[in-house]
């Protein structure tokens, strides 16, 4: 047989056989969709941020800012030091290339809304700012009412105003953090959006930004200059270099806007794209197996057809060559398919998010060639590489197979395949505990639970043989009986079929897992180290927030219900060249409202040059009590401290401890994170939380919390991530279901016959549509199960291999039910998965159905 006469017959084959590809079809769509619409909202995000940005800032030629940052462990951006604000009128004064140059004083400001709520501060930041009077070097454009002029005068951007509920005249409070009563004059927007996404911003006068946004006045956090008529910026930079002092740096204006689209976007943007990434290569997967699944049911069912065209003279390769041709021609249209619907979703999502209250910039969608090259790609080699193997099956089909029954499928009684998974199982348990027992290394506990992965798919049809059966031992009745046989007559079709469903709700119980853990952990912590009975806090998730007033703590101390009231700032410093938080607080007050374990030393004598450090810390930089280390702060002056006191626990506290008086002459802008308060003997926490609520009320309405509430607050970000999870992987749980329901559909054509029988001796169409639900549930039992199990085992492995051991290691924690849910979704979408298949089982004609072959 020729190869043209080979692809015309799997031509013919697909439009008589369209149907039973239908799950593949969509397996495809969605994953590509996936894909496309991540890509595509993530260029054009890109592309409008850069715009905005750009455009924003045009007018600035170069900005001057201080040369010292200090980058703490663990964050992303470091803490740049403040500037003289009068050295912009020396720059315009005495550089001729200047034109003009205007101080810009930066800090946090979080509006309340006109119902007393915070604006934003759950992620992105809330920043305040001087109104800059020069046009072209305020990235702020009015757009509605005047500029501030007097004390006490705000321009609010606009999507910070429609969120608020503020309008032109309107009154608020901004914390800056202290409690600022300012008058909304003016509506402004940023490069031309009504916002930098969920960024708010307002703009005082510069006296009001100097006072409530700088820890002295004359600081300015940048100088925004503008060159004179044909000065490039690149000589504005060189002539500005000679007049600087010394630790203060110019960059080109070009470079200033990259960098904050970088600041702003791009790593927000890299990690926004990559985490959806992550779900469309679960979805991806999801669908490897389901269309190698639905591949392998074709070849085996067309195993006569197979073998009487190897009978006629087609060659091994000319059926392989067919079945992959199949594939791929599936592929490529649900795959052009997929790219349209990606481009869809992405101008869906662009629609939803200003819906939703997350406008990010206006712009159109951005279509590039690899955002539709690759998901192309992935679509026809998912398709190709899952029939390859049914593919090199079907070719390796004899021809005297045309005159023999189907085989039987003995892959649940394999010694071989039993032996093979076993022995991974055993080799992914040793390298998983070398991974996490001891030091813990993520890449061993990463190389062992990937081989748990192998092993469980690779036992998948011996443990169907005996899941099944255990699982369908408590049904009862002739058809639950035939549905369970049905389900063991092909293990290794019911293993395949359920192992696309077992790899989503895997993926779900290791994030509800780890996500239970995390949420014990933050328990535990405030359980073990807040010993006060109310806690003040600032917003926990993301950067957002303006923290609280550093007078707030003493106010509250000052009542007669509380024994103590103290609050925890945050600083930066280089220890002995390192980026360190500092925690700035009064360490003997703190000892009574948090648990900080042994102490060695003394918290009561820090004075302005001492420290405290934790223990963990202590031992791995080589301090203690007595030692000393050099302190290099954001302003550039560097201090020697002295060690005074080694504590325990660094749940609450932080690794490093400063007093007020050591932090004030380096500070910026004053913020507390947290006041920890306890209550004097005898007041109950009903008494002394309202006369506290009474006194933050007045430093801007933060919250007061008792030690339970405090704890859920800090993990809240919890939730909202488990939510979004959530929502993704329904994508990959639909595919699974798609692919449990087209192997159903498969099954039925293969049964016909037998159907048709069993109608013929008096089962009722109810009983076959029972029939075939209670076989769609079992294998979504089986695969619901595999996952839970999974799943529990990477979300231990991913507990234990996290940083942290001792006091700081995470706690384990199994949300029995949650994952009782989740069980329950997988059991109630395998009788939805069964609908169709079983609806078209009873429809079948009982005499046609007996006398199909």
């Amino acid at each position: 047989m020729s190869t043209p006469a080979t692809l015309r017959l799997t031509l013919s084959s697909l439009r008589a056989r369209r149907r039973r590809f239908l799950g593949t079809f969509a397996a495809v769509l969605l994953g590509v969709a996936f894909l496309t619409g991540t890509l595509v909202m993530g260029d054009t995000l890109r592309a409008s941020f850069d715009s905005m940005f750009t455009g924003a800032t045009r007018g600035t030629d170069a900005v001057v800012r201080s040369a010292t940052t200090v980058t703490a462990a663990g964050e992303a951006q470091g803490t740049r030091g403040p500037v003289d604000a009068d050295l912009a009128e020396r720059l315009a004064a005495r550089v001729p290339e200047v034109a003009a140059a205007a101080p810009l004083i930066e800090g946090a400001g979080q509006l309340l809304a006109a119902d007393g709520t915070p604006v934003g501060g759950e992620g992105p930041p809330t920043l305040a700012g001087n109104w800059i009077e020069d046009a072209a070097l305020n990235p702020y454009r009015l757009a509605e009412g005047r500029t501030p002029r007097a004390p006490g005068e705000a321009v609010v951007n606009r999507g910070a105003a429609k969120a608020a509920g503020l309008d032109v005249g309107d009154t608020t409070v901004l914390r800056t953090p202290d409690p600022v009563r300012v008058t909304v004059v003016g509506l402004a927007t940023f490069g031309g959006a009504d916002g930098m996404g969920q960024v708010t911003w307002a703009g005082l006068t510069r006296a009001d930004a100097e006072r409530y946004l700088t820890a002295r006045p004359g600081e300015a956090t940048s100088i925004a200059v503008r060159a004179g008529p044909g000065v490039t910026q690149e000589e504005l930079v060189a002539a500005l270099a000679p007049a600087l002092p010394e630790g203060v740096e110019a960059i080109t204006g070009q470079r200033a806007a990259e960098e904050n689209t970088e600041m702003v976007s791009g790593r927000f943007l890299d990690l926004f794209t990559t985490f959806l990434l992550v779900f469309s290569g679960v979805a991806v997967l999801v669908s490897v197996f389901t269309i190698h699944n639905t591949f392998a049911v074709l070849v085996a069912q067309r195993t006569r057809e197979n073998a009487l065209l190897r009978a006629v003279g087609a060659a091994r390769r000319q059926v392989v060559t067919g079945t992959l041709a199949e594939a791929l021609a599936v592929g490529l249209l649900a795959s052009a398919a997929g790219l349209l619907a990606g481009i869809g979703v992405a101008a869906g999502l662009q629609a939803l998010f200003p819906a939703i209250g997350f406008p990010f910039p206006e712009g159109d969608l951005v279509v590039t060639a690899t955002s539709l090259a690759l998901p192309l790609g992935v679509g026809l080699a998912v398709c190709g590489g899952s029939a390859l193997l049914p593919a090199v099956r079907a070719g390796r089909t004899a021809p005297l197979a045309a005159l023999r029954e189907t085989d039987v499928d003995g892959s649940g009684t394999s010694r071989a395949r039993a032996l093979t998974g076993g022995a991974l199982l055993v080799t992914a348990a040793g390298t998983v505990l070398a991974g996490v027992l001891g030091t813990p290394s993520p890449w061993l506990a990463a190389t062992g639970a990937g081989l748990a992965v192998a092993a469980f798919v690779v036992l998948g049809p011996v443990a169907a043989s005996v899941a099944v059966r255990a699982l369908g031992r408590p049904l009862r009745g002739a058809n639950r009986g035939l549905a369970r046989r049905n389900a063991l007559r092909s293990p290794g079709r019911t293993a395949a079929t359920a192992t696309a469903l077992m790899i989503g709700v895997a993926v779900v119980t290791l994030f509800t897992v780890f996500g239970a853990s995390l949420k014990a952990t933050m328990d535990r912590t405030v359980d073990r180290s807040f010993a006060g009975d109310v806690a003040i806090g600032a917003p926990s998730f993301g950067a957002g927030g303006s923290g609280l007033s550093p007078r707030l703590a003493p106010a509250v101390a000052a009542l007669p219900e509380v024994g103590t009231a103290v609050g925890l700032g945050r600083g930066v410093a280089e220890v002995d060249g390192r980026g360190r938080a500092l925690t700035v607080t009064d360490p003997a007050a703190l000892a009574r409202t948090l648990d900080l374990g042994e102490v060695r030393g003394s918290l009561t004598g820090l004075g302005a040059d001492g420290l405290a450090v934790a223990a963990d810390e202590a031992a791995a930089v080589g301090l203690a009590p007595g030692r000393t280390a050099e302190l290099t702060f954001t302003d550039g002056t560097r201090r020697t401290f002295t060690v005074r006191a080694v504590y325990e626990r660094a749940d609450l506290a932080g690794d490093y401890l400063v007093t007020r008086d050591a932090w004030a002459p380096h500070r910026t802008q004053d913020a507390d994170r947290l006041v920890a308060v306890a209550f004097r003997d005898g007041v109950s926490t009903e008494e002394g939380r309202a006369a506290v609520t009474e006194v933050a009320d007045r430093y801007g309405q933060p919250e007061v919390q008792t030690r339970e509430e405090y704890a859920e607050a800090s993990a809240g970000g919890i939730d909202m991530m488990l939510t979004l999870v959530y929502a993704l992987l329904a994508l990959a749980v639909l595919i699974a279901l798609l692919g449990i329901a087209n192997t159903l559909t498969l099954a039925v054509h293969e049964r016909t016959r037998e159907l048709g029988l069993l109608r013929a001796v008096g089962q009722t169409r109810a009983q076959l549509r029972a029939m075939v639900r209670w076989e769609s549930v079992l294998v979504a039992a089986f695969g619901t199960l595999g996952g839970l199990v999974l799943g529990g085992f990477l979300g231990w492995v991913l507990v234990r291999a996290s940083e942290g051991t001792g006091d700081s290691a995470l706690a384990f924690a199994v949300p029995a039910v949650r994952l009782a849910a989740v069980a329950l979704v997988g059991l109630v979408a395998g009788a939805v998965a069964a609908w169709r298949p079983a609806r078209r089982a009873a429809r079948l004609e009982i005499l046609r159905a007996i006398a199909t072959e």
